[in-house]
């Protein structure tokens, strides 16, 4: 299970402020107390407020790696903003995301094969998010599709069926499960299934409990990315007891480290 830590984003008030007054300390203090509670990437985020995002990126690509080569997930809407930090990545970079569009993939493909970069592709077009789970899926085989063209391995794609609110979208979770399973079936090897998890409850009460269930849910059908906070305990625990009762750790070495983490409370 691939996870990528959510929060080095300048929708957060900290980092933020710690971009605009370029304090290193509060990014490096969350990309090593992001890794040490389990992260595998760690996303990597501006924020709109940004005045000048280019700069920004790099600013924080470099604040994270004085703290260590970690593996980034370069998130944002602009193509410029991610090449921008594909050039200094230490570790072998995510790219977070394309879409269906065509000028999209026609600009952020080519920088994943160039920079040998994973890519995340958003199950959408420029119309939106499709309402029925079978459109999505056309757009999935697209990405994939275009993909492969540009020599990118199967591997390295993670395909996001893009989950809703619940608290606005009831309906669309148990279709998410369902289209994670039939994506899974649109190539030999299969690519592999990444959700921002956050979104299923925002605006939601409880989120950490509808966020661990929807994700444990997720793993059962086939999800095996996921962009969430990697210091929430339950969640975590959650992941590790998911692993271990699926077959997917040898030796149940996920769920065991995992406790032993919260014993010695090392982040």
């Amino acid at each position: 299970m691939l996870l990528i830590g959510e929060k080095i984003n300048g929708m957060f008030k900290n980092v933020r402020e710690a971009v605009q007054n370029r304090d290193s300390r509060v990014i490096k203090d969350l990309a090593l107390r992001q890794m040490k509670a389990g992260a595998d990437y760690l996303d990597v985020n501006v924020g709109p407020s940004a005045p000048d995002p280019v700069t920004a990126m790099e600013w924080l690509v470099n604040a994270i790696q004085e703290a260590g080569d970690f593996p980034l997930a370069l998130d944002s809407p602009k193509p410029e903003v991610i090449k921008a930090g594909l050039k200094l990545c230490k570790a072998k970079p995510l790219i977070n995301s394309t879409t269906a569009e065509a000028a999209k993939l026609e600009t952020l493909l080519p920088l994943a094969e160039e920079y040998r970069a994973k890519i995340i592709g958003l199950a959408m077009d420029e119309k939106g998010i499709p309402a029925e789970i079978s459109a999505r899926l056309e757009l999935a085989l697209q990405i994939l599709a275009s993909a492969t063209e540009h020599d990118i391995p199967l591997d390295d794609i993670y395909i996001d069926p893009l989950i809703l609110p619940v608290g606005v979208a009831q309906d669309t979770a148990p279709k998410v499960l369902e289209a994670i399973g039939e994506i899974r079936k649109l190539s030999e090897p299969s690519p592999h299934l990444i959700l921002g998890l956050s979104n299923v409850s925002q605006r939601c009460l409880n989120r950490d409990l509808i966020n661990r269930t929807y994700l444990v849910m997720a793993m059962a059908v086939g999800l095996d990315a996921a962009i969430l906070d990697v210091f929430d305990d339950r969640l975590m625990e959650s992941v590790s007891t998911a692993q271990m009762l699926l077959n997917r750790d040898i030796y149940c070495e996920s769920f065991v480290e995992a406790f032993r983490r919260k014993k010695n409370k090392v982040y």
